[in-house]
């Protein structure tokens, strides 16, 4: 199916949504105050070994401590695959406090947990992912022709440098890039692992050795397909740097990637944050009068489907397959839009027989086919609910967007002082390109206006210089929350 990609770039955020149909498939955030960890390289050092927990804690210059299981050390997994191998080592054999590491982020730090982390290092490039502490050489499961595969391994072994002990695993896009393109890949993240290397001799322990790639550069990088038409980038400095990115590393999407000149911002037009706000709230409803109800825990989401008022036009299990049929669509949909993670029990609305169990189930696994992140199916438990599981990386849409509600005593959630004081910023921004005016005055809670002071001062005063326009805050009693108005002065 063909899709668009819309990438937005600010000074103090980057968002993009893929988009097919017309409809927002897929949302991604990255504010550059937090930016993600994923796959960032260090050099830490153990402060702790917990051989109760088979696991240590490692500093690597973060807020907390990040964590370490015994089953993600190269070592224990190297040992893992000898089969000759009576017992499997301890931590506390392999590990002790004091001790330097070489480290790669599995998944950002998530709620009250610290990062987590590797010892396998694993470097991604467009068609490539190099691993330093192996030797073969593997290809995408997603490649199923025997003769493409066979073909490519050929290829592969024309291009590796002379001296390359490294391993290798070929992505899907592997199989339709040219000889020059795989080879210019694989020198590029030879030289990244070089460099990390040389870095971790070096520099003392907590150190970042390699950062991995920023979110606009990830989108063309992972999620760019054969079936992407269209990369709309809104912002000049974006735009010249992912085309320069392009041509290095991506010659064939250079043509894809477009700049967005009209006065209406890109996501205005596109309805995004009408789209992201309805994704932030518990209820879903579907075209036919039925909903969806969405609760999330900090391990668990749990999906409740409701037949709401679409009441059929035959007979009742009719019905009731219908519902679980369209539930189970936009359930696929949902998970990508607001990064559930996890394990997920969905309460489809119960139904007869086995026979339209297993039509909702190939539904559900056929709209989870086309998510980048990886699910598995566990199928209807005892009680009837369905259970799943999604590769958890990153903050869901609503970790990073929302906070617990102090006036109901933390039982609801609303937007951060972040969220909306980035909003205010878009709005002053859209109304700048559309009005010929000389500032504006921005009216806002007592909350919001002491957020502005103490966390958003300098992007405020970064605006007015870009835009050549004065910005002007005042404090009204009378606005509750983090509400806030923006008026334009002529």
């Amino acid at each position: 199916m063909q899709q668009e990609i819309l990438i937005h770039s600010a000074h103090h955020e980057t968002r993009v949504v893929v988009m097919e149909q017309g409809t927002v498939q897929e949302l991604h955030i990255e504010r550059h105050s937090q930016r993600g960890v994923v796959s960032n390289v260090y050099l830490g050092k153990v402060i702790r070994v917990l051989p109760g927990m088979q696991s240590a804690f490692v500093d690597i210059g973060l807020d907390k401590a990040a964590f370490l299981h015994v089953a993600d050390l190269w070592q224990h997994k190297r040992h893992e695959a000898d089969k000759s191998a009576d017992k499997l080592t301890p931590i506390e054999k392999l590990l002790f406090p004091g001790q330097t590491v070489m480290v790669q982020v599995l998944k950002d730090p998530l709620g009250t947990k610290g990062a987590r982390l590797t010892t396998q290092i694993s470097l991604a490039g467009r068609y490539m992912v190099l691993l330093p502490q192996d030797s073969h050489i593997g290809l995408s499961q997603k490649i199923m022709s025997e003769v493409h595969r066979k073909n490519l391994r050929e290829r592969l072994t024309t291009v590796l440098p002379i001296g390359f002990e490294c391993g290798l695993i070929a992505r899907t896009q592997a199989e339709d890039a040219s000889t020059d393109q795989l080879s210019a890949d694989i020198a590029y993240l030879n030289q990244v692992w070089l460099d990390a290397e040389s870095a971790a001799k070096t520099k003392p322990a907590p150190a970042l050795l390699h950062r991995d790639a920023n979110l606009s550069q990830r989108v063309l990088r992972d999620l760019c397909t054969e079936y992407t038409r269209l990369i709309r980038v809104d912002g000049v400095e974006c735009y010249r740097e992912l085309s320069i990115f392009a041509e290095q590393y991506m010659p064939v999407v250079v043509n894809k990637l477009s700049l967005h000149t009209g006065e209406h911002a890109l996501f205005d037009l596109a309805q995004v944050d009408v789209e992201v706000n309805a994704a932030l709230q518990r209820r879903v409803n579907l075209k036919s009068g039925a909903y969806l109800v969405i609760d999330q825990t900090e391990s668990m989401c749990t999906i409740d489907v409701n037949t709401g008022s679409y009441v059929g036009a035959k007979d009742f299990a009719d019905t009731v397959l219908k519902t679980n049929l369209e539930a189970a669509q936009a359930i696929a949909r949902q998970l990508r839009l607001r990064n559930l993670g996890g394990i997920i029990l969905i309460d489809f609305i119960d139904m007869g027989n086995d026979y339209q169990r297993e039509q909702v189930r190939s539904e559900l696994e056929r709209h989870l086919a086309r998510d980048s992140v990886r699910s598995r199916v566990h199928g209807f438990t005892a009680l009837g609910l369905m259970e799943l599981t999604r590769k958890r990386v990153r903050e869901s849409l609503a970790h990073v967007m929302m906070q617990a509600c102090d006036c109901c005593l933390q039982a609801g959630q609303v937007k951060t002082g972040q969220t909306v004081a980035y909003e205010v910023l878009r709005e002053i921004e859209v109304q700048a390109k559309q009005f010929n005016c000389t500032g504006f005055q921005v009216k806002v809670s007592n909350k919001m206006f002491n957020w502005f002071e103490m966390e958003s001062n300098d992007l405020v005063k970064s605006l007015e210089s870009r835009l050549q326009v004065l910005i002007q805050l005042y404090k009204v009693d009378e606005m509750a929350g983090y509400s806030f108005d923006v008026v334009i002065q002529q």
